[in-house]
């Protein structure tokens, strides 16, 4: 299974940080490469996501495994679960009013290790993701 990864420490609780990553309206003003999000961050809720690379073509997410204000998975990818991915945002508090984010994306399905091979590394998108989510937190 191919997965990326990335971290930051924010200085703000996990509910700052938590309002900030569930208001998909807001995404296009702060998370690098996103024009906009449509629909809403919550259980079973249905994204719209258009990035700047392809703002015609939306890929479509289904929200799941949402605890809040602590973790939620965005989840997309080909039919009868061919190819997959699995992206998990959580968030730990830790002293001092500080939360620790953590953004992972598992891909998986019978076509993971071909289409896995095809993907380019996404570890730089994800820290831009997670800089500009500290960025936009901590302003």
């Amino acid at each position: 299974m191919k997965s990326f990864q990335a971290s930051t420490i924010i200085e703000r609780p996990p509910a700052t940080v938590w309002s900030v990553l569930t208001d998909a309206a807001g995404y296009s003003d702060w998370a690098t490469g996103t024009h906009r999000l449509e629909g809403q961050i919550t259980e079973g809720g249905v994204l719209k996501l258009f990035t700047q690379s392809k703002p015609q073509q939306p890929m479509t997410l289904t929200v799941k495994d949402v605890v809040a204000p602590r973790t939620f998975t965005l989840s997309g990818g080909l039919p009868l679960g061919l190819f997959r991915g699995n992206r998990t945002c959580t968030l730990t508090p830790l002293a001092d009013s500080r939360t620790e984010f953590i953004m992972k994306e598992v891909f998986t399905g019978p076509l993971e290790p071909i289409l896995g091979r095809m993907l380019p590394d996404l570890t730089p998108s994800f820290e831009e993701f997670a800089a500009g989510l500290k960025q936009r937190c901590e302003r």
